[in-house]
Formats: structure tokens, C-alpha cells, sequence
């Protein structure tokens, strides 16, 4: 099977390869945000003229039964195909045709990469924040019943000044509230629509990225270093667990 990168190659590169190059076993979970994103992407085109209006009709048709496909479990993913991005593209014009390679108009995988990890991070953010909302009102009412409760305080694995249970409890509330904080920190840099940087610097196509980031509900457009920040909290939690063993 043709690959973007193999026009240099005329034979088919070894499985073993294709396994180690491929991504789907972990990014297939983006499926809606890739898909959710080309939508918007045509629709843009189409507005600006860039594609026919009929193009545009056929990639949103197609793009959303195979959501529903991916949803009923009715998709098969292949690993030939390397990561979710060109599952769904071949998928699409494997069942639509040529206006289904009009869709990859003044867009490059990069940008599209970008964009589908800023979607998915803002809706594992909201989740995330949900869970641990929930956490922090649970911990709440437990403290509020234990405040007369007496427990020996601990440090350096030595038992210190006696505290309440109530202020063990709220000393893990206080740490939820700041990763909570960190995970808005974290929104704000996802909260930017990436989709239009191109490779590198933009396109020559007349796009209208606005169009795109309000149809995605994005604050406004541009780059991406929210990834770090989110696994410099997740190091942290790690860090925290391995404490309280």
C-alpha cells in the first residue's frame, strides 16, 4: 500500500517496519476529534471558494458515516495505513473519490496533527477537571465529619505534631486545587486552533481560520507547548502517589 512518505521506495516496506512506524493502536482514540476537525476544514473551504460546493458535501457525508462506523465498532483500522489521520482519509476516498483528496486543500499533516491534539486535550481537560471536582467535594464532606477527629501528623516518615483527620483530608484538597489550576493553565495553551500554520508558515490558499477555530469552539489560533505542561503534571502526580506509599 502506498505511503506518503515512500515515493522514493518501489518495494513494500517489511512488516516489521510497518508496525514499529504505525500509531494507530494509540492515536485511533482521536477519531472524533480528527474527524470533527475535517469537517470544519472543508466547510471553511468551501465558504472561501477554494473547493466546489458539491466536494464539500461529499467529505461531510462521508466523513460522518464514518464516524457513525468507527462508533458501531463497524471500522476496521489497519495498520498499513500508520495512525488514525490516514486511516480515515483513505477510508473517505475510498468511498467518495477524488473530492475526497480535495479535503487535504491547504492543509499539511502537521497542522492537522496539531489540531487534533488541541481538540483532545481540551476535552480530556474538562473530564479531567470534572473528576477531580468531585474528588475535592467528596474529601470536603469527609473532613467536615472528621474535624474533631485526632491523628498523629507525619514527616520524613516520622510521626510529628497530632493535627485532625479533617487536615490530612484538606492537605490532599489543597493539592487537588492546584492541579486543578495547572490544568487551566493548560487550557489556555490548548485553546488555541493551530489548523492553518501549514508545515511550517501557513498557506497561499485564501483560508479563514477564524471560520475554522469558531466552528471548534477555539479562543483564538495559534501553537502548541501545552503538551509538555500536561506531562509535567502528570510527573508531578507520580511523584506525589509514590510519597504517600
Amino acid at each position: 500500500m502506498a505511503k506518503l512518505w515512500g515515493g522514493r521506495f518501489s518495494k513494500n516496506t517489511n512488516e516489521l517496519v510497518d508496525a514499529f512506524n504505525a500509531s494507530i493502536e494509540f492515536d485511533k482514540r482521536l477519531y472524533h476529534e480528527d474527524i470533527r476537525g475535517s469537517i470544519a476544514h472543508a466547510q471553511m473551504l468551501g465558504k472561501c471558494g477554494i473547493i466546489p460546493a458539491e466536494d464539500v458535501e461529499k467529505i461531510v457525508a462521508g466523513l460522518e458515516t464514518i464516524l457513525a462506523d468507527i462508533e458501531a465498532g463497524n471500522f476496521s483500522f489497519e495498520v498499513a495505513l500508520e495512525d488514525i489521520h490516514m486511516n480515515i482519509e483513505a477510508r473517505l476516498t475510498e468511498r467518495i473519490g477524488v473530492a475526497g483528496a480535495r479535503l487535504h486543500t491547504a492543509r499539511s499533516r502537521n497542522d492537522q496533527v496539531a489540531l487534533d491534539m488541541h481538540m483532545y486535550m481540551k476535552r480530556e481537560i474538562v473530564e479531567i477537571g470534572e473528576l477531580l471536582l468531585q474528588f475535592e467535594k467528596a474529601l470536603l464532606a469527609v473532613a467536615k465529619k472528621h474535624d474533631r477527629t485526632l491523628m498523629p501528623g507525619y514527616t520524613h516518615l516520622q510521626r510529628a505534631q497530632p493535627i485532625t483527620f479533617a487536615h490530612h483530608l484538606l492537605a490532599y484538597f489543597n493539592m487537588l486545587q492546584r492541579d486543578f489550576r495547572r490544568l487551566q493553565g493548560v487550557w489556555s495553551g490548548a485553546d488555541m486552533m493551530p489548523l492553518g500554520a501549514g508545515a511550517i508558515a501557513g498557506t497561499t490558499f485564501p483560508i479563514d481560520r477564524f471560520d475554522v477555530a469558531e466552528q471548534l469552539n477555539f479562543g483564538y489560533a495559534s501553537v502548541r507547548v501545552f503538551v509538555l505542561k500536561r506531562s509535567a503534571c502528570q510527573l508531578n502526580h507520580a511523584m506525589l502517589l509514590s510519597n504517600t506509599k
